[in-house]
């Protein structure tokens, strides 16, 4: 007897051209972006910013692809992927980062790696109470 098996698949939110979004948004699920966001996004899914899609704010998710444009600070734990027509003016904190030729990327660049041992650095410099 041949086992039937369900795929959870998670619901992806769009958001068209030619839309306008004033404030923050969360979800659960996965998320494209074509029009203009003016504010925060936090997922927990992946973040497509389509061509004219257009981020003014801080965003927080699992992965990202990222062909519009993004102002303000990333933060992905796991897979950032900048395309060629990428514009990202905000730092970045990242698991792991994709850049095409043609990507514009202006900002610091940090691996969690890097950010959880200097966390446990300080931690172990500490001065016991």
């Amino acid at each position: 007897m041949a086992k039937t098996m369900e795929i959870e698949s998670s619901p992806i939110n769009i958001i068209t051209d030619g839309t306008h979004i004033k404030g923050d948004i969360t979800a659960s699920g996965d998320f494209r972006l074509d029009g203009i966001l003016e504010g925060n996004i936090q997922l927990n899914g992946k973040l497509v910013i389509g061509d004219s899609g257009v981020v003014n704010g801080n965003v927080l998710c699992q992965n990202a692809n990222i062909i519009g444009t993004v102002n303000g600070n990333l933060s992905v734990k796991e897979l950032l992927s900048l395309h060629a027509s990428a514009r990202v003016r905000g730092d970045i904190l990242i698991n792991k980062l994709s850049i095409e030729p043609g990507a514009v990327f202006s900002g610091k660049c940090r691996m969690i790696d890097e950010v959880k041992a200097q966390h446990e650095e300080q931690t172990a410099e500490a001065p016991a109470e």
